[in-house]
């Protein structure tokens, strides 16, 4: 018996594959009307990535005035909206968080992220829309759906 996929089935399978762990990608903000692109290590779980940055950072200082935020990597781009979930600490993030320190284990203790800062915080990349290509197939993606 052969078991037919739907293409929401499909790409939620290869982006669960290639970005449910540690990833570098790069992620876009734009700022007085000049564009601003940095690599920052990310894990991917139901349409959104997650990150953990400083609240003080020039990528979130950019994301308040303007939350439009665009990523590319591995055969991946898509546009979204970053917003901050708040401190790695808080409770409300706890399951998220221990997802977040499993997927960065490598470097996550190395002095890089320091949870007693209260600016350590999680950055939330919502998607919005994307395209994903995977052995000579192009997905066009609506994450709103």
């Amino acid at each position: 018996m052969q078991t037919t996929f739907t293409q929401n089935e499909i790409v939620r399978e290869l982006m669960d594959r290639r970005f449910g762990h540690d990833n570098l990608i790069a992620i876009a903000t734009e700022c007085d009307h000049t564009p601003y692109v940095r690599a920052v290590n990310t894990y991917y779980e139901d349409g959104s990535f997650y990150v953990i940055t400083n609240a003080l950072s020039n990528k979130m200082q950019q994301l308040q005035t303007n939350p439009k935020i665009a990523i590319c990597g591995d055969w991946f781009t898509a546009q979204g909206l970053g917003e901050s979930m708040g401190h790695i600490l808080a409770p409300e993030n706890a399951d998220l968080a221990d997802k977040l320190r499993t997927a960065f284990a490598e470097w996550y203790d190395n002095g890089h992220s320091d949870e007693s800062n209260p600016n350590t915080i999680i950055l939330r990349i919502r998607l919005t829309s994307g395209v994903l290509f995977s052995h000579g197939t192009r997905y066009d993606i609506d994450f709103t759906q």
